[in-house]
C-alpha cells in the first residue's frame, strides 16, 4: 500500500537548496572576517545552520503531521530572518552601505538563478554556490554580507509561498489523522460493498442478502443469510 502522504523530497525543493548556499556562506564568512571566538559567530552559524535542517526536517515530518510540518518550516524563517538582521547590523555598524533592491549589484544577484533556472536541479550544492562565488569568495566583505542579505531575501520569499500553500492545503485537506480516518473510512466503505456484492440474491424475492445471526432455535448464534426485505421477505440461506 502506498503511503497516505508523501514527504521527503526536500532536496529538491529551491527553498533547502538556496539555504544551503547561505549555509555555507555563512560559515566561510565568519571564518575569514570575524573572531571565531565571538558569540556572534556562533549565533550567525546556528541560524544559518537552523534555516537549512528546519526546512529538511519539516519536509520529512509532513508524512504524520501538517502542525509539525508548518512549524518548522516557520522555524526556518524565522531563523534566516534573524541572520538576516546580523548581516544588516555588520554593515550598518562599520558605517557601510546595504545595497538597495534595485542597486545594479543586487540585480545582479537576483538574475543568477533566473538565468541558469532551466538547468536548476541538475547543478550539485558546490554547482550552485559556485555560480555566486564572485560574490561570496570576493575579498571585500562588505560585498559577501549584501549578496547573502539578497540570499536570504529569496529563500525567505521562497518559504513564504510554501507556508501559504501548506497553510491552504490543510484548510481544505486537514491534517494526517483527519487523512488517515478519512481513508479508513473509504477502505471500510469498498470492503462492504465488495463483500455486499459477492452474496447471492434472495431465493424468494432476488432482493440482496446480508449476513446475519441466529438468535433462536436449534441453529441459535450461527450465522446465515437472510433478505434485506425481511420481514416482508422471509428468505435465507445457508453459509
Amino acid at each position: 500500500m502506498p503511503r497516505i502522504r508523501k514527504s521527503g523530497g526536500y532536496r529538491k525543493l529551491r527553498s533547502f537548496q538556496t539555504a544551503t548556499i547561505i549555509y555555507d556562506a555563512t560559515y566561510w564568512f565568519c571564518e575569514k572576517f570575524l573572531n571565531t571566538r565571538s558569540r556572534t559567530v556562533d549565533q550567525m552559524i546556528q541560524a544559518a545552520r537552523s534555516g537549512r535542517q528546519n526546512i529538511a526536517e519539516g519536509s520529512r515530518a509532513g508524512a504524520t503531521s501538517s502542525n509539525t510540518e508548518l512549524r518548522l518550516v516557520n522555524v526556518a524563517r524565522a531563523s534566516l530572518e534573524e541572520l538576516l538582521l546580523d548581516y544588516e547590523d555588520y554593515i550598518r555598524q562599520r558605517r557601510h552601505i546595504i545595497w538597495d533592491p534595485e542597486a545594479p549589484e543586487a540585480k545582479a544577484v537576483r538574475e543568477v538563478a533566473r538565468t541558469h533556472n532551466d538547468r536548476w536541479e541538475q547543478l550539485t550544492d558546490m554547482e550552485r554556490f559556485d555560480l555566486y562565488a564572485p560574490w561570496l569568495e570576493h575579498e571585500n566583505a562588505f560585498v559577501r554580507a549584501n549578496t547573502l542579505i539578497c540570499l536570504i531575501h529569496q529563500t525567505n520569499y521562497l518559504l513564504d509561498q510554501q507556508i501559504e500553500a501548506l497553510e491552504k492545503q490543510f484548510v481544505e485537506e486537514g491534517g494526517y489523522s483527519e487523512t488517515l480516518a478519512a481513508k479508513r473510512l473509504e477502505h471500510r466503505q469498498q470492503n462492504a460493498t465488495t463483500k455486499d456484492n459477492a452474496l447471492p440474491p434472495c431465493p424468494e424475492c432476488n432482493s440482496p442478502m446480508v449476513q446475519r445471526t441466529a438468535k433462536t432455535g436449534t441453529h441459535t448464534g450461527e450465522p446465515f443469510l437472510g433478505c434485506t426485505q425481511y420481514p416482508k421477505c422471509k428468505g435465507t440461506r445457508k453459509l
